[in-house]
Parts: C-alpha cells; sequence; structure tokens
C-alpha cells in the first residue's frame, strides 16, 4: 500500500523525496510546506563542513548541550549525515551560501566549539530550503497531496496500522494504507508565547497516544532565549542566535552586560542563556539584544532586519528587546533510528518524534539536521521493507466503512475551545521555571479541559511527566530541585 505522511515541513517532504519513484501521499492542512516550523527556521543547518570540524567533535557539542540525556548512538549517526544531508538538500535545488572560493559560509551558535552552522539565503534557511522541497516535490511524479486535509485518527486492526482517517472537504475519509508517517511538527502552541505557528500543539502527540504509542521526555520544551518581546504579537518573531555568534551580546536595562560571568558567555547552552534572562525578568530588569556593533547587518539577516522594522525597531541604532518564549519540542513519540514508533506501521519524524539526539537540551541547528536525517533514513527503511503498491491512492469515503474510531483529534477544528485557558495554564505552571506545586495545580487545571479538548490532552501528557522529573536538567528547570 502507498505510505502516507502527514505534514509537510522538512522532514515530510525530505521522506517523500527520499521515497522516490515509490509513491506516496502527503497529508496537509495547508498547501505544501505553509504553516510549518520549518519555514521560520532562521539560524541554519548544522553540519561537520568545515576543515577544522569533524562529526566526531559535531558530535561531543552535542552531548554536552544535551546534559547527560542524549543517545549516544543516535548523535553519532546524525552528526555523521551531517555532510549527506548538505548534499542531498543540493541535489533537490537548495543552494547553501558559498564564499567567492566556493567554500560553505558558516556560523557560530550556542555550545557549538567551532563555525559549524550552514545557511540558505542568510537567516531564511528554513524558508529557503523548504520552497526548494516544495519546488522539487512538485515536479516528482511518485508525490502526491492532499491538501486541506486534516489527520482525526489513525486505525488499526490488532495491533498493526491500517489507515488513517481524514477531514476532507466537509467529509471524513478513510485513507486504507499500512504505513502512516507523523511529520506534525512540535507542540509551542501550547503556550502563550511561541516562535511556532499556531497549528504546532502537538497533534501528532495527540494521534500517537491514541493507538498506544510509546511517548519520551514529553517534559523537555525548549525555551529561545530570544524571542523578539512584543507583547501583542502570539507567535514572537525569533532572532536568530546567529548574531550573538557575530559580536552580538546581552544587557539588562542597567547596562550591563550580564552574560559577563557564565561560562559561555552569551553562546552558552540555550537552557544556560534563557534560565539567566528569566531570572533577570523575574528581579524585575528588561533585557536587550545589542546587535548595533554588527556591520551590514541588513544583508547579512535579512531576516531579522524585517522583523525588526515591522516594529519599528534599527538594530544600528536600537536595544532589542528580548525575551525567552517556547519554541522546539525536544520529547515526542518514541522511534528507533529509522523513526518506527512502538505500534507496528507507525513512523515519526522531524519535531514530532523523540530520536535520543537532543537530550535534554537541543544544541542550535541540530533541528533542520535531524528532519531530514530522519527522512533519509526512514526512506531508506521503508525502501528495503516495503513492497510496490497494490493500488495507487487509496482514499475511500468513511460511509463504505465500519463506524470511525473515536478520534483523538476532533473532526471540526473551529469547535475547538478557546485556547487562551489552556495557555495561561501551561504559561504560569509548565514555563520556563516549574515547581512540584505548580505542576500539580496545572495538572488538576487540565484534567478537565483534557475531555473536550486534544491540546489540553497533550499538555496534561507534559504536565505530568515535568511533575514525575524531579530534578533540574537541560530544559526542565525545576525551582524545587537545583542542579
Amino acid at each position: 500500500m502507498v505510505p502516507v505522511i502527514v505534514g509537510s515541513g522538512l522532514a515530510g517532504l525530505s521522506l517523500a523525496l527520499a521515497l522516490a519513484p515509490r509513491p506516496v501521499l502527503v497529508v496537509t492542512t495547508q498547501g505544501p510546506g505553509q504553516t510549518t516550523s520549518s519555514v521560520l527556521a532562521q539560524g541554519g543547518l548544522a553540519a561537520a563542513l568545515g576543515t577544522d570540524d569533524s562529526p566526531a567533535q559535531h558530535a561531543n557539542d552535542t552531548l554536552r548541550a544535551g546534559a547527560g540525556l542524549c543517545d549516544p548512538e543516535a548523535v553519532a549517526r546524525f552528526t555523521r549525515l551531517g555532510p549527506r544531508v548538505v548534499q542531498t538538500l543540493e541535489s533537490w535545488g537548495a543552494r547553501f551560501d558559498r564564499d567567492s572560493y566556493g567554500q560553505h559560509v558558516l556560523s557560530l551558535e550556542g555550545a557549538h566549539s567551532v563555525r559549524r552552522v550552514a545557511h540558505v539565503r542568510g537567516d531564511s534557511t528554513g524558508a529557503a530550503l523548504t520552497e526548494a522541497l516544495v519546488h522539487r516535490a512538485a515536479a516528482t511524479p511518485s508525490v502526491r497531496f492532499l491538501t486541506g486535509a486534516r489527520a482525526v485518527a489513525i486505525r488499526t486492526e490488532g495491533e498493526h496500522v491500517t489507515g488513517l482517517d481524514v477531514l476532507h472537504e466537509g467529509r471524513r475519509q478513510r485513507l486504507g494504507t499500512d504505513t502512516v508517517i507523523l511529520a506534525t511538527g512540535g507542540a509551542g502552541a501550547l503556550w502563550e508565547s511561541t516562535t511556532n505557528p499556531a497549528g504546532s500543539w502537538g497533534a501528532g502527540l495527540a494521534l500517537a497516544a491514541g493507538v498506544g504509542a510509546v511517548l519520551r521526555n514529553l517534559e523537555f520544551m525548549q525555551f529561545h532565549p530570544t524571542a523578539l518581546a512584543v507583547p501583542r504579537r502570539a507567535e514572537r518573531p525569533l532572532i536568530s542566535e546567529a548574531l550573538r555568534g557575530e559580536g552580538a551580546f546581552l544587557v539588562n536595562n542597567l547596562g550591563e552586560a550580564f552574560m559577563a560571568d557564565v561560562p559561555g558567555r552569551d553562546l552558552a547552552p540555550r537552557d544556560v542563556v534563557a534560565s539567566a534572562i528569566h531570572r533577570q525578568i523575574h528581579s524585575g530588569r528588561r533585557v536587550a539584544l545589542d546587535a548595533r556593533g554588527l556591520t551590514d547587518f541588513a544583508q547579512r539577516f535579512p531576516t531579522v532586519a524585517r522583523l525588526c522594522a515591522e516594529e519599528g525597531l534599527d538594530p544600528a541604532r536600537d536595544l532589542l528587546p528580548v525575551e525567552p518564549t517556547a519554541h522546539y519540542h525536544m520529547g515526542g513519540i518514541e522511534v528507533d533510528g529509522a523513526g518506527r514508533t512502538s505500534v507496528p506501521g507507525l513512523w515519526a519524524c522531524g519535531e514530532v518524534a523523540c530520536t535520543g539526539l537532543h537530550g535534554a537540551n537541543r544544541l542550535a541547528s541540530n533541528s533542520l539536521l535531524e528532519a531530514v536525517a530522519m527522512g533519509l533514513l526512514a526512506a531508506d527503511a521503508l525502501s528495503e521493507s516495503g513492497n510496490a503498491p497494490s493500488a495507487p491512492w487509496p482514499v475511500e469515503d468513511s460511509a463504505t466503512e465500519a463506524p470511525a474510531p473515536e478520534s483523538t483529534v476532533p473532526d471540526d477544528p473551529t469547535s475547538l475551545p478557546d485556547p487562551a485557558p489552556l495557555q495561561a495554564i501551561m504559561t504560569r505552571h509548565v514555563g520556563l521555571v516549574r515547581s512540584e506545586s505548580g505542576l500539580r495545580e496545572a495538572i488538576r487545571l487540565l484534567q478537565p479541559l483534557a475531555i473536550q479538548d486534544p491540546r489540553a490532552q497533550v499538555g496534561l501528557l507534559i504536565a505530568t511527566a515535568a511533575l514525575a522529573r524531579r530534578e533540574s536538567r537541560g530544559a526542565h528547570i525545576r525551582e524545587d530541585a537545583p542542579v
């Protein structure tokens, strides 16, 4: 049968292209690549491309940032794949930035020991890569898109996947398949302030939980240290870590460069920087990024320059107000090295999956590496084990089927309750700094909401996992359990 991919960000698109010429159906709520976190990624893609670098060095940096929870085998696998990922993306039409000698232009980001982050069109890497892959997919006959469709339930018989229910054009339909790959992104939209699109609330986690898939490390949500602090916007514009790699630094409203005494300073791991900023804000101070010393700002960082201009800020003249914001979910559906979950026939790749690469704190720009690499690895495994499809694009109306199973995602997403109460609970009690009493209160408040709202179900899973981890580690900071 034809594999069905849910999601059209970089992970889903990479898998679809890597499977060619095997037919694949990509289910997406909007057009291919639209409203995904992938298009918002600024920093770039981490890979050992420089003469002063190696996959082993990249692995060591990843392990240090992950605060003891990375899977060393997974880390070694992904860092070895870095150069292949870049080569593959270039073969699909991506044009990584190169200097006049033809060498990749690499930037330095937090917790990296060398310049390792490759870019496409400066700080527009995610958008540029997605654009290239969407264009490639449109020209690939084996890739078909079902747009305007929302996955609402995974069907199983016994323990094995037998199909996917989607809501499409007002009707619930069944896609008959024995292989469903979730590439649905993260869960940042569960919080009041996030860099994620509104649809990134953990729908893939809800779908996987509905069929009993093992979930792992759900408590680890990375809060990016430097989102532009513009309260009137729910989706916070990201201020790329690459600015700090080029010399920008953090200051408080007293003019103090408060990261000066922290190991790693402004380029410490993200959990360290976010925690330091939180302490400043909690003590009543304001925090800003001073990028006034950076030259050719608009040419080097066009996305950040545009975002600042929209808020009336000039990085050459103004300090840029920043705050930590929900950014990347390091936990997810537990998968093996090829993306298989604990449910036969169900696979996952990208942010929705927990591969063991990120541990308790993701190393900057490892996310795009993981998304594309998982697409390649899953495609290799599916190609080795899969048979030719018995019929292309099997789509059946649910009216011809037995009654649909109870869905973990509502048929009509417009019927969902107002997310504001849920987001307020997650922000207050399951935010950057947590406590036992706060997490217990979150669980108490989320339980009645979870009866009607699958978003609250995911929030409840995260809060429960956070309560169970009685320590501070990486992005999971417990004020009642100091490091």
